[in-house]
């Protein structure tokens, strides 16, 4: 099955229940921490408010940009109205399309669907490294220095967070969060169970103990 990841800083009237349709899933994340990219595992599209409490939409679309992970995804930019030199202002920041809100989930699905264009290979062959570890996501599996590492899903998807994520320090309610497990929501320590799980398969194969406990915070994977 294909996927879409779906990123909206603001409100969507009708819901943000996934949506499928044939071999198409579109999972739809309310994004309310501009710094805090939830997991995403197929194609990315974003919608950014024109307005945001801390920064503006443009300054977000440039962060997009320039970070490697979100680098090419789609960005709409959701404007308060439909105003001439605001939609020049955000294509010329980097913005593939503009669309004036408020949003409602007819229209986002209308758009998402009306661009998505299959791109054969896209996501074949992709693959995320840090140091001698390496993931390849679309066979689902981890490898150091070319062995195979036991994982469960949930640990492969939380290894995965992490190698993309090097030397930030998530709490448990963010990478229950950045799991997409928050609903229904399940307890903080049950990511001390996957901790543990991936810190045992990570050792069983030589990697050693990358991830730290960061006292009081949560926890963290060391760039070495």
């Amino acid at each position: 099955m294909q996927r879409i990841d779906i990123l909206l800083t603001g409100d969507l009237v009708g819901g943000f229940a996934p949506f499928r349709h044939a071999d198409l899933e579109l999972v739809l994340h309310r994004w309310s921490n501009p710094a805090q990219l939830p997991l995403i595992e197929g194609s990315l599209w974003a919608f950014v408010d024109w307005v945001l409490p801390d920064m503006s939409g443009l300054e977000l679309c440039r962060r997009l940009r320039c970070d490697p992970v979100t680098t090419t995804a789609h960005i709409t930019v959701v404007l308060e109205e439909d105003d001439a030199e605001d939609r020049k202002r955000a294509l010329r920041t980097g913005a593939d399309d503009y669309m004036v809100g408020p949003l409602t989930r007819t229209a986002l699905l209308d758009r998402v669907l009306s661009g998505h264009v299959v791109e054969h290979g896209e996501s074949n062959g992709r693959k995320v490294s840090l140091g001698d570890l390496t993931i390849d996501i679309p066979a689902f599996q981890a490898r150091w220095q070319g062995k195979a590492i036991a994982l469960m899903p949930n640990e492969f998807r939380l290894l995965r967070y992490f190698v993309e994520h090097p030397g930030r320090v998530f709490t448990r309610v963010q990478l229950i969060s950045a799991l997409g497990k928050q609903e229904p929501s399940i307890d903080e320590r049950t990511v001390d169970v996957w901790i543990g799980r991936l810190r045992r398969a990570l050792k069983a194969v030589g990697a050693g103990n990358p991830l730290r406990t960061v006292r009081s915070l949560g926890y963290v994977f060391d760039d070495q």
